[in-house]
């Protein structure tokens, strides 16, 4: 089933028109629970990896013997699901319960050193055939393939996240490697995704309001603070007379009118967290684009505007984390990637 994003509330070009010389498209993933298989592209399902190609592994030392096992987590998802499912009142059962109590215990594995290289868990592929705003590969690759350790121990801080991106020509792959290695137990249930299939949609984007013109983005700073303002006064006079409508009050140019949430290819990133950062390509010094955004959910948890018009009033409500995947604490991951040399290291953000 196609998913289709709502016409957005407001026609924000004609609300500044200065806007339109900065148009954009970006591509929504829509990953959903799904069956995928290597020959298409997904989150968190099989890869197309050649079977005589070693599997990427993380070198860097940190410990690795302790954490939860992946089995245990989807268990736990899937247990949750057809709890909730099934009594939306009520959830669980007390013997579910003991069951989750025991999926999330920690898990230590003998004979493991922090120097042993550790798998890297295979986290999405992509087909440029699939993707209308993923860009040519290195050496006319056609197939991005994304994996991340899952324990947060690396960089200065020995917190950070440790990224991989491969680029491959599909059509060069053969044989394909059917069971991968993957770490035994994982740092964080985040870093491990649900396979779920792509629905991609290209839709209009426009820049994170930072990055415009000055004085656009102090047009967009001034209508968004008219915009609280409005909304502050609707809240206020619904509580005084038990009604009122504040759809039209909540919309900002940030959350409704210019960069879709969730996962998606190419477009603009969101600085919502920090100020915006200069990304530039570390080989050559290029400012970098957007490549990938990984979301830690769809929709917002409000009013939901960037649901798909197809999920709409479905009951129970569509998750809006089906990949179970978590960046930090609810967060997204910005990778970057150099426009003239597209095999030069990747660089990312987190917000």
């Amino acid at each position: 089933m196609p998913r289709t994003t709502p016409s957005r509330p407001l026609d924000v070009e004609e609300l500044f028109p200065g806007l339109a010389a900065h148009r954009g498209t970006t591509t929504r993933l829509h990953p959903r629970p799904g069956r995928p298989d290597a020959s298409v592209s997904s989150v968190g399902g099989p890869l197309l990896w050649p079977v005589d190609e070693p599997w990427p592994v993380c070198t860097e030392p940190h410990g690795h013997a302790r954490g939860r096992r992946p089995a245990d987590i989807h268990r736990r998802r899937q247990l949750l699901a057809a709890a909730w499912l099934r009594d939306p009142q009520r959830g669980p059962t007390d013997g579910e319960r003991e069951e989750l109590r025991e999926l999330d215990r920690r898990h230590r594995v003998d004979g493991v050193d922090a120097t042993d290289p550790l798998p890297l868990i295979g986290l999405a592929q992509l087909y440029r055939r699939d993707v209308p705003d993923l860009p040519a590969g290195p050496d006319d690759c056609d197939l991005l393939q994304v994996f991340w350790c899952p324990f947060d121990a690396h960089g200065p801080t020995g917190h950070g996240m440790l990224l991989d991106l491969r680029w491959r020509r599909s059509r060069e792959v053969t044989e394909v490697l059917t069971a991968p290695p993957q770490p035994q137990v994982v740092g964080f249930e985040g870093y491990v995704p649900e396979p779920c299939v792509l629905h991609p949609e290209q839709v209009t984007t426009y820049p994170f309001a930072g990055l415009l013109p000055e004085e656009l983005c102090a047009r967009i700073d001034a209508w968004d603070e008219a915009m609280d303002e409005a909304m502050d006064e609707a809240w206020d006079e619904a509580e005084e007379s038990a009604g009122g409508d504040d759809a039209v009050a909540s919309v900002r140019y940030q959350d409704d009118l210019s960069i879709p949430p969730g996962w998606r290819v190419g477009g603009f990133a969101s600085w919502h967290l920090t100020d915006p950062a200069p990304m530039d390509c570390p080989s050559c010094a290029t400012p970098m684009e957007l490549l990938l955004t990984v979301d830690s959910s769809e929709w917002d948890g409000g009013s939901g505007s960037w649901m798909p018009l197809e999920e709409r009033g479905l009951l129970p409500r569509p998750s809006a984390d089906p990949t179970g995947v978590s960046v930090g604490r609810w967060g997204e991951l910005n990778v970057f990637a150099c426009p003239g040399s597209p095999g030069h290291p990747h660089r990312w953000s987190i917000q």
